[in-house]
């Protein structure tokens, strides 16, 4: 098989096609959880901290070599924890919600009628106590 044939086969693959719808509709969700964070969460944040703009905060550690001040951005490593903490909970909601419905779609399996039970060694035993005397 020739390594074009492989790789047609390979594409062809709904594994790859549906990672690939994945990939897209999560990128598109992320761009609204971010637009979320942004525009809904931020303000209200700043609102709550007398007007500073949330992902302007962070802490000067030094200058650069124009004066500049260098600064680790806090508020912007918040708001990206922020993203991923409400992403992580809408794909939790959506697996779970999957999950139910996908059990409620199941049929039960029809349990297994158990066996009939046989005798117990101890009457097996005693069976053949009897039997033997009988015979004997």
């Amino acid at each position: 098989m020739s390594m074009i044939s492989e790789f047609k086969d390979f594409i062809n693959k709904g594994n790859v096609m549906d990672l690939a719808v994945g990939v897209i509709i999560g990128t598109a969700f992320g761009k609204i959880v971010t637009a979320l964070v942004e525009n809904l969460i931020n303000p209200v944040i700043g609102l709550a901290t007398g007007g500073v703009k949330f992902d302007a905060w962070g802490v000067e550690i030094g200058k650069n070599a124009e004066g500049a001040p260098l600064l680790l951005g806090i508020g912007a490593f918040v708001s990206a924890v922020m993203n991923f903490l409400i992403i992580a909970f809408v794909v939790f909601l959506m697996v779970k919600a999957m999950n139910r419905a996908r059990a409620a779609m199941e049929k039960p399996k029809p349990a297994e009628e158990a066996a009939p039970a046989g005798p117990t060694q101890e009457e097996l035993l005693a069976e053949i106590r009897d039997l033997l005397k009988a015979r004997g």
